[in-house]
């Protein structure tokens, strides 16, 4: 089996989930997709924060819930789905990293839909969180890259060849076509940390969707 890791960067609703394997020099993208993390039929979905800002707080909790456990459902599904069709051509995913925002610690539910601006970083966090429970679910090891960390990040793992990396991931849209776009590539890059390290922990540059320490309410 040949050992291949997963990358995921997370949008308002849906997410781009991409695995490779290989040296990060030589990095071989053997899988990318759209991940849909909410049900089209479900009022708000797309942006739960905003619309549960027009609740009162019960009914918030009880929709946020609601909307948690649809897109931990669905983004389960998709992340098994993606191992399953790797380990039948003879991958191993060893581990997966989620590309993170600033890290920003989070207030109280109440806080945060009295607050635009914290509505807008903690939908950001409602969706990774739905990601990184599918991988700890599936037994798969997680961790947490901030974006702003992802050349520091590098520099620890591959030293003087970083800008070799990040340039063989740019050249990659000359052979696979579009998409190609900043989640692609990042998620890549994130993707080859995995894989140069073999799973194991990078402590200084990882961190949580920040999210997760209210699990009274986001389900």
């Amino acid at each position: 089996m040949k050992p291949a890791a997963i990358g995921i960067r997370t949008h308002s609703g849906w997410g781009a989930l991409l695995a490779a394997s290989g040296e990060a020099a030589s990095l071989d993208v053997i899988d990318r997709r759209r991940i849909v993390m909410t049900d089209p039929n479900l009022p708000g979905a797309n942006q739960p924060l905003h619309y549960a800002a027009k609740m009162a707080l019960p009914d918030a909790k009880k929709y946020l819930s609601h909307c948690a456990e649809v897109s931990q459902h669905l983004a389960l599904a998709a992340v098994d789905a993606v191992v399953r069709e790797l380990h039948n051509r003879e991958y191993q995913v060893i581990g997966s990293a989620i590309l993170l925002a600033s890290g920003r610690s989070l207030p109280a539910l109440s806080e945060i839909l009295a607050s635009h601006p914290l509505i807008h970083t903690a939908e950001g966090e409602f969706f990774r969180i739905s990601f990184w429970r599918a991988c700890e679910r599936l037994g798969l090891p997680v961790i947490g890259i901030r974006e702003h960390d992802l050349d520091e990040c590098g520099e620890a793992v591959f030293g003087k060849c970083t800008d070799n990396v990040w340039r063989r991931i740019s050249s990659l849209k000359n052979s696979l076509g579009s998409p190609w776009t900043e989640d692609q590539k990042k998620a890549s890059f994130a993707a080859s940390v995995i894989l140069a390290t073999d799973g194991r922990s990078i402590p200084l540059f990882e961190g949580r969707p920040s999210l997760d320490i209210h699990p009274r309410w986001i389900g």
